[in-house]
């Protein structure tokens, strides 16, 4: 329930702390003096959207605060998947700066203004005289069935479900499409795979191949020049090597003479060995260097073909060739194994449906089964509030596809007098009327659901009198088993409540601001009969204040 509401800066209120009690709580005063406003703060706190115009001081930043006494263990749940502390005693706020931002607190916590309207509504049902279009609604209609149907867990079963199925269907869809474009390039990317696999493409290949192209071409020029290298190192007169071999004879024949010599032999043999080996290795090459028009010219063809798939494709080597003829094998894989995904996902949604079917049977099963109880309890309630000719028939229309709450669609229709048959509730009901048959449904969802706060702000417009006293009746009654708050302007519905709020203005230092205050038992009577009678009420206001106080 709600313990106390806490404005700072908004509209006519500068700062204004409210407590209230368990039960039925009665706010009134009078009209302009601010009765709205103070509904209008809690509103913030419940997630609604924030203007900054409306502050109190456009200098200062609005903060609204409610604290709430949590008994619920339903909502720990909520708490904990949101990541947020649980604690008997709840506090939500809101700070609104001047320029319009605003920051939502559950707890200390920050979070976002999704969350603190999704906890809101576990907390509080505002219902004013502008909410009862809300009986039109479909989505509305529906949940006064769903909430006396007992299948809580079903239906948000069913809803997960159903989500999962869209989620599956746009899935679907979107591999199907993708497969079909894939498909129609499928032709054309098997071709350019094909080309590219009996291309027999090799890493480097093509580098290697360039420069055996250069050595053939230049054949004759090589070998020219390593017969003339070899020539001078072993077969001229002198040659390189027999030089070199004279040398060594010169030093061997002083090497006694000085240890020196001796290193410079070793290095010198050493030298000759080498240059020997040089000269044998350019002998082999030249031997093996021969000038092949054959194979010149099936250098020059492998290559042309690699330089016209180069060019074919847009790219610089061979590697990148060989990595686009892997890209196309990855797509063509890819085709097949999105066929199988697609019949897979297929079957995965045939099987959904038929447990989403079953589901779906037993939400309608269950539906039609609370209909009844909705009628009758629902109709009970209108004759106990001055409504004795009225009915509420509610129409369920099994449909032939599944949508988010099953096969069902629920239409209300009333009638508030003999002899009229029931019709859409828009087109049949008054004010007053359509009031009460709100009460009346409240009513109902409040014993069957765990909210712990309800607040009815002047839904008792268009009635008066005896109707006004029962209206009362049924509204303290809602009191007996949670707190009802009720802003009202008529006498039988505030001498009801177990506690009693006024509002008033305060004109001062030249600003209007609105306050309220808890009255006391004098006061209430005061208070009710100046609603009987207007200002300065007689005595005889003043008894009959007395008597509807009890």
């Amino acid at each position: 329930m709600l313990q106390k509401i806490s404005i700072r800066n908004y509209a006519l209120i500068d700062s204004l702390d409210i407590e209230f009690d368990k039960g039925l709580n009665i706010i009134t005063g009078e009209t302009g003096a601010g009765k709205s406003i103070i509904l209008g703060a809690l509103s913030l706190i419940l997630g609604q959207r924030a203007e900054s115009k409306y502050f109190f001081n456009q200098d200062k930043k609005c903060v609204i605060e409610g604290t709430f006494l949590l008994v619920d263990e339903n909502l720990k749940v909520q708490f904990e998947e949101a990541d947020l502390d649980f604690f008997n005693e709840t506090t939500l706020r809101r700070e609104i700066s001047i320029d319009g931002k605003s920051r939502s607190f559950i707890n200390d916590t920050p979070v976002n203004l999704s969350l603190l309207k999704q906890i809101g509504e576990k907390l509080i049902d505002i219902h004013s005289q502008h909410a009862t279009q809300e009986i039109n609604d479909v989505d509305f209609q529906l949940l006064i069935v769903d909430s006396l149907s007992n299948h809580f867990t079903l239906l948000c079963d069913y809803r997960n479900g159903f989500k999962k199925l869209k989620s599956n269907t746009a899935q679907l869809k979107k591999l199907i499409s993708d497969a079909a474009d894939a498909r129609s390039k499928q032709d054309y990317e098997q071709f350019l795979f094909n080309e590219l696999e009996q291309a027999n493409l090799k890493e480097h290949e093509q580098e290697e191949l360039e420069q055996e192209l250069e050595k053939l071409t230049h054949a004759e020029t090589i070998k020219r020049a390593l017969l003339t290298a070899t020539g001078l190192l072993t077969e001229s007169e002198p040659s390189a090597i027999q030089l070199l071999k004279e040398a060594q004879i010169q030093l061997q024949s002083i090497e006694k003479f000085d240890p020196e010599i001796n290193i410079l032999f070793e290095r010198l043999r050493s030298s000759i060995i080498e240059i020997k080996d040089i000269a044998d290795e350019t002998a082999t090459i030249e031997g093996n260097t021969l000038h092949s028009s054959e194979k010149l010219d099936s250098i020059n063809q492998r290559l042309d073909s690699l330089y016209s798939l180069q060019q074919k494709h847009r790219v610089a080597n061979t590697s990148e060739l060989i990595a686009l003829k892997n890209q196309l094998e990855v797509n063509l894989n890819q085709l097949l194994s999105s066929d199988e995904n697609i019949e897979q996902l297929k079957k995965a949604n045939e099987q959904l449906k038929i447990e989403l079917t079953k589901q779906a049977n037993q939400l309608s099963a269950n539906r039609k089964k609370a209909i009844k109880l909705v009628e009758e309890q629902t109709t009970k309630t209108l004759h106990q509030v001055g409504m004795p000719n009225a009915k509420l028939v509610l129409s369920q229309t099994v449909l032939t596809e599944l949508n988010k709450d099953g096969f069902d669609e629920i239409n209300l229709l009333f009638t508030a007098n003999a002899g009229q048959p029931p019709a859409p509730v828009n087109k049949v009901a008054s004010g007053g009327e359509l009031s009460r048959l709100m009460l009346s449904i409240k009513a109902l969802l409040a014993k069957h659901t765990s909210l712990p706060t309800i607040i009815f702000d002047e839904i008792d417009t268009g009635i008066s009198g005896e109707t006004a006293l029962k209206v009362g009746e049924v509204i303290a009654d809602l009191g007996e088993n949670m707190q009802v708050i009720s802003i009202t302007h008529l006498p039988q519905i505030a001498a009801k409540g177990n506690s009693h709020y006024f509002v008033y203005k305060n004109d001062g230092d030249g600003k209007t601001t609105t306050g309220i205050r808890k009255l006391k038992q004098e006061e209430r009577i005061a208070t009710i009969a100046e609603m009987l009678s207007g200002k300065n009420p007689g005595a005889s206001a003043i008894e009959n204040a007395k008597e509807l106080l009890g």
